[in-house]
């Protein structure tokens, strides 16, 4: 009796998951274009992600700077989020389980014996409403909103999540993402997975582009690219840019390329702080982040390998990723900045993005 109640249990929880699903794609999927002066960007609530981001290069020369694929199922059939919010929690919790107030979740594994990005239905692969939409004028806008229920790809709680594009001053974009626990407390971390590469999204490879991340220490990884627990100094080591130096200088030092968080200097106050500074000499344009959480993920798309826009053939290290972001697998390590987030209490990720051209 006792086996057929779990059973029926579990039958009726996948029935849940799979009724939740179905509802979120039942959501009209749309492109919606935001304009200010020279920077356009398209979107879409399929994952409420970045379709597209066109401005000028230093001979006013309009590019687009943003990965990505000419239509939706593209983006649906693609193995990585390209410019999507990811979720409930980005990157990676070892063995797909962390204990919560005495609670362990269990969680779909999604990458060996790990969950990544929040489980093989995440944020990223669900439609979402749009709550507000101003395409151009002073200040364009668009809002878009998901109910995570409790339980969701394993996760506690039911969760109110609002991802936020806006346009301002002059070539800037401004991405915040806010969540509020309704009745658990869970662990949240949210972010923004756009590849970019400033020479264009058909230009070819990153390599050449310059980087400096303010980060004096970073978090090394297991070989599944689990983070040890460690924070450890970036000098010495193939990870310290904190000058400026191209993103090939010592990729040959590395397995295959970076994948890494960064944790930023000046983290703790919560108040916004620089992430990092990428500079193409080709095309002129440079790319500044801002932003109010403790770390930053740098991936140089080491296994790209997919038909882009175009039919242009992205390869590896064809673009660049720059995730601000609470630390990895964090529910795991005490000692990392708590991702955890509280009834009453909501979670508020800010990314300012700064472009300009020298």
């Amino acid at each position: 009796m006792a086996r057929f109640a779990a059973l029926f249990c579990f039958s009726i929880l996948v029935v849940l998951q799979c009724a939740s699903i179905d509802s979120a794609m039942a959501e009209e999927i749309g492109i919606y274009e935001l304009k200010k002066g020279n920077l356009s960007m398209k979107l879409t609530n399929y994952g409420a992600r970045i379709v597209s981001l066109v401005l000028p290069d230093k001979n006013g020369k309009r590019g687009d700077i943003a990965l990505g694929f000419d239509t939706i199922q593209g983006f649906m059939n693609a193995s990585s989020p390209f410019g999507a919010t990811v979720g409930r929690v980005a990157n990676r919790i070892a063995k797909a389980q962390f204990t919560l107030n005495g609670i362990v979740y269990k969680l779909p594994a999604n990458s060996g014996n790990n969950t990544i990005h929040g489980g093989p239905i995440g944020f990223s692969k669900v439609v979402w409403k749009v709550k507000k939409y101003s395409p151009d004028g002073a200040i364009p806008r668009i809002d878009f909103t998901y109910h995570s229920f409790d339980g969701e790809q394993g996760f506690p709680g039911d969760l109110l999540v609002r991802t936020s594009y806006t346009l301002l001053g002059d070539n800037q974009v401004c991405i915040t993402m806010k969540a509020e626990a309704l009745n658990k407390a869970t662990p949240v971390n949210l972010v923004n997975h756009a590849f970019w590469n400033l020479g264009g999204h058909n230009s070819g490879d990153i390599l050449s582009e310059k980087i400096q991340i303010f980060a004096s220490h970073y978090t090394p990884t297991d070989s599944k690219l689990i983070p040890t627990g460690e924070i450890v100094t970036v000098k010495g080591t193939p990870y310290d840019f904190l000058t400026a130096r191209t993103v090939g200088s010592r990729i040959n030092e590395l397995p295959k390329g970076y994948d890494i968080n960064y944790a930023l200097d000046g983290s703790g106050s919560g108040k916004l702080k620089k992430a990092a500074i990428v500079h193409d000499e080709k095309s002129g344009r440079v790319m500044e982040i801002v932003t109010n959480q403790p770390g930053v993920q740098f991936f140089t798309s080491n296994t790209l390998n997919v038909k882009g826009k175009g039919g242009f053939m992205y390869k590896p290290h064809g673009g660049l990723c720059l995730e601000t972001q609470g630390f990895p697998d964090s529910v795991n390590h005490p000692n990392f900045p708590s991702q955890i987030v509280n009834p009453g209490k909501p979670y508020n990720h800010i990314m300012l993005f700064k472009f300009s051209t020298l």
